[in-house]
């Protein structure tokens, strides 16, 4: 099985909360019946409005929504019905192939994932989303860097700082592997933390150090020294989210 991220893009005429309710009430049908398992959403809705001062922006347009899926094969020939089930759904689209690594499983918050029916509409407005809320995270390694270097500073001492110094319930690393469409962004890895709700507009609580001043200011210089030491910031996308969950 391999790992696939597709980033979308909504049409001119639809903002990114009236796109997120067409998507998914439609898409995850969609994908399954191309083929596509374990799918998740990530959504720029109503629920994560609040957190826009926390968008990081390098793509212009910046993509509207995430698919995340599962599929036995992602080689183009194998991959057909999915890329047309994407791009059905969306202005355009971007795929990688990734690889998983979870860092911290959702298992305080642990969703119950919504049904899904192959060539029927699987979701409604109202489908179930994760508890809190996703910073779904597109960002690339620092061009002074060889991408071994920046790998090991990831792996090696950034993963244990941002475990350390925030409110992260779920943590996921996928390191891009390679583009599977012409002309995508050049990322190198796709992060994904939940955090609780309130971490949308109270750093503090982002940086788990409510009511804790000197641990916030703490958090928060070890935090910005870990990503700027592999991180280039002129190229990444960070954007609050919704998650759901479909089986």
């Amino acid at each position: 099985m391999e790992k696939v991220i597709a980033a979308l893009w909504a049409p001119e005429d639809q903002n990114h909360a009236e796109y997120g309710t067409h998507v998914l009430a439609n898409l995850p049908s969609a994908l399954a019946g191309a083929g596509a398992q374990n799918i998740r959403l990530n959504l720029c809705d109503a629920a994560v409005a609040a957190g826009d001062a926390l968008v990081q922006r390098w793509q212009a347009p910046q993509q509207a929504a995430i698919a995340q899926f599962w599929m036995p094969s992602a080689n183009a020939r194998f991959r057909g019905a999915v890329d047309s089930a994407l791009a059905a759904h969306s202005a355009r689209f971007a795929a990688w192939l990734v690889c998983e690594s979870t860092i911290i499983a959702n298992t305080d918050h642990a969703p119950a994932p919504n049904a899904v029916s192959q060539g029927k509409p699987s979701a409604s407005p109202a489908a179930s989303r994760t508890w809190g809320w996703s910073q779904a995270s597109f960002i690339s390694f620092r061009a002074d860097m060889t991408r071994a270097e920046a790998i090991a500073h990831w792996h090696s001492h950034h993963t244990r700082v941002a475990i350390e110094t925030q409110s992260n319930f779920e943590y996921v690393q996928n390191l891009i592997v390679r583009p599977l469409t012409e002309n995508a962004p050049a990322y190198d890895a796709f992060v994904e933390e939940c955090f609780p709700l309130e971490a949308l507009t109270q750093p503090e609580v982002f940086f788990d150090a409510a009511g804790q001043p000197e641990k916030f200011a703490a958090n928060t210089a070890a935090m910005m020294e870990s990503c700027n030491g592999f991180i280039d910031f002129t190229r990444i996308d960070i954007i609050p989210t919704s998650q759901f969950d479909f089986a």
